[in-house]
């Protein structure tokens, strides 16, 4: 068989045996990390996930309240959760290191932009995005959500949807910063909600937005107590 790019045999066997091993060892490859990411996950305990743009620096405010909440949440005994990269993530790894407190890193390989920040006391380290992915998704017992960029955006969807759809218990997901988040929630409501009757209004009740690291610690306090009792 003839290609543009390189030749193929007819008599292909090897090739195909080539690709079962390959489809083997890929398929060990995300098992183990599946398991490994889960048993990790089981150790943690009182866990808050922070999400929120990788790009921030220490100088802008962003990056200070995601300090000064985690800080907070460290010393209520909560455990801190991020994706162990830099921006947001950094900011609440820094807050709870600070405080003494659990600071997680749940990190995945990239050629460029992730790194490990030096903040973080306790790391599992994914190859496959997708894993890691889902490990976010079901790490924590409430979810914080700074401004940020797509990823921000598609793990906020993803948590929605997995409550919407009780894949998961119902958690405190805490939006932070209305002149971010307002404009898109509007959306949801005006068009997902009343518009296109996409959603129910109950959709809209899941997710919860504050201005303030002080009104988000407040929050969350308030919802762990209650979810708890409703799961006991």
């Amino acid at each position: 068989m003839k290609s543009k790019y390189f030749f193929i045999p007819e008599d292909n066997s090897f090739f195909k045996e080539h690709l079962k091993d390959i489809c083997s060892i890929r398929i060990s490859r995300i098992i183990n990390e599946f398991v490994l990411g889960f048993r990790f996950l089981k150790k943690q305990h009182n866990t808050v996930t922070f999400f929120g743009s990788a790009r921030l620096t220490p100088n802008k405010e962003y990056y200070k309240e995601a300090t000064e909440l985690a800080f907070a949440l460290s010393k209520k005994g909560f455990t801190i959760v991020t994706g162990g990269g830099g921006g947001v993530m950094e900011a609440a790894n820094k807050g709870a290191f600070e405080a003494g407190g659990k600071s997680i890193g749940l990190n995945v390989i990239l050629p460029k932009e992730q790194r490990l920040n030096k903040y973080v006391t306790d790391s599992e380290v994914f190859h496959y995005f997708f894993i890691r992915k889902v490990m976010l998704s079901f790490a924590s017992q409430a979810y914080v959500f700074f401004p940020g960029g797509f990823g921000t955006l598609d793990e906020f969807f993803e948590i929605v949807t997995l409550i919407q759809t009780n894949k998961i218990k119902r958690i405190p997901i805490v939006l932070i910063h209305r002149d971010y988040w307002e404009p898109l929630l509007k959306w949801i409501e005006k068009d997902l909600q009343k518009e296109y009757k996409t959603i129910c209004k109950k959709d809209t009740k899941i997710y919860q937005l504050v201005d303030t690291p002080e009104q988000a610690l407040r929050v969350i306090e308030k919802l762990s107590k209650k979810y708890k009792k409703l799961y006991v």
